[in-house]
């Protein structure tokens, strides 16, 4: 048994919907006879094209004005919600995505369920799948307050396959009244320097923990290994909380949520916190002295050893290969 309509909340760069957002799409086709998109931006017929390839019969498009997409969209899918009411509205895991469910809940006065990496239709009720406890603990869980329900999904949860289908029905909705969240107004945007693939995207990833020593190891083993692997570079929650780093690198339940084809951690304890957000990468290499490491027991390939002697040695022999 399916649901009959589910939304999906979605997000683009510019006129490139996002992975996340292709994911979840993917997801909801399982979910739902009829899959439809909201969105809050510009460039709807590029974005109509794209959801509409992986499932959205329609796209629903709100206009932020220099507004912050979340507030507007929050505003716009609550009235639309109260004409239509869908089964449930999914959002990505993302600033833009939690912006928006958070008001939506207000609006609606709807609980939300966050930080979701599975979904299922179990006799006609959508159930959620999350990790609590700091990820040591997971649960399925469901709402029962009504429809809609409100959840949030961490990407890479599902993987994005195109349905071929055509381009989504663009609907444009009136004014929305945002009350006084709408004052708040985008001035400037700053994009931040890349170099390599992004984290989040990358075939490989290789990631650095407190493990390396030092913030100046960072660059010598981390950033250096995965540029001859031409992947990106990623770190624990340790060396970001204590400044090596930025926050940006974070690999992580409060970071980023990666799923390369190979993962290595360099000095990495592995707990679980850092486990949630890389663990069903396809290959996992770890490197680190303690034998008894938790990140051992998800890795493919382990090596116990010092990562100052581990890694010269594997960047040499990468670099005898290329």
């Amino acid at each position: 048994m399916t649901l009959n309509t589910v939304w999906v909340y979605a997000e683009a760069n510019g006129d490139k919907v996002t992975t996340a957002t292709l994911e979840i799409l993917t997801k909801a086709r399982s979910l739902a006879s009829t899959v439809e998109a909201i969105y809050a931006g510009s460039a709807a017929d590029a974005v109509a094209a794209q959801v509409g390839e992986y499932g959205a019969s329609t796209l629903h498009v709100i206009d932020p004005g220099d507004g912050l997409p979340g507030q507007v969209a929050a505003a716009g899918i609550a009235t639309l919600a109260a004409e239509r009411s869908p089964d449930a509205i999914i959002f990505a895991q993302s600033y833009d995505g939690r912006d928006a469910i958070g008001r939506l809940s207000v609006k609606l006065d709807r609980p939300v369920l966050t930080n979701g990496f599975g979904l299922d239709v179990v006799d006609g009720t959508l159930k959620f799948n999350t990790a609590i406890f700091g990820g040591t603990v997971l649960v399925d869980v469901a709402t029962s307050a009504g429809a809609p329900a409100l959840v949030a999904i961490r990407p890479k949860s599902f993987a994005a396959e195109s349905a071929g289908g055509a381009a989504a029905t663009v609907n444009t909705l009136g004014a929305t009244d945002a009350g006084r969240a709408a004052e708040a107004k985008v001035l400037e945007r700053f994009e931040e320097e890349q170099t390599g693939p992004k984290l989040e995207e990358a075939q490989v990833v290789v990631s650095g923990g407190r493990g390396i020593g030092s913030a100046e190891a960072y660059k010598p083993l981390v950033e250096e290994l995965a540029k001859l692997l031409k992947g990106a570079f990623g770190a624990s929650r340790a060396i970001v909380d204590a400044g090596w780093v930025p926050y940006a690198l974070q690999v992580g339940q409060t970071g980023k949520t990666v799923k390369p084809k190979l993962y290595i951690a360099l000095g990495i304890s592995g707990a679980t916190q850092h486990l949630v957000g890389m663990k069903n990468s396809d290959n996992i290499i770890a490197v680190n002295k303690d034998g008894e490491a938790p990140i051992f027991g998800v890795a493919d390939l382990g090596i116990v050893g010092d990562v100052h002697k581990v890694v010269p040695a594997l960047i040499e022999a990468v670099k005898a290969k290329s």
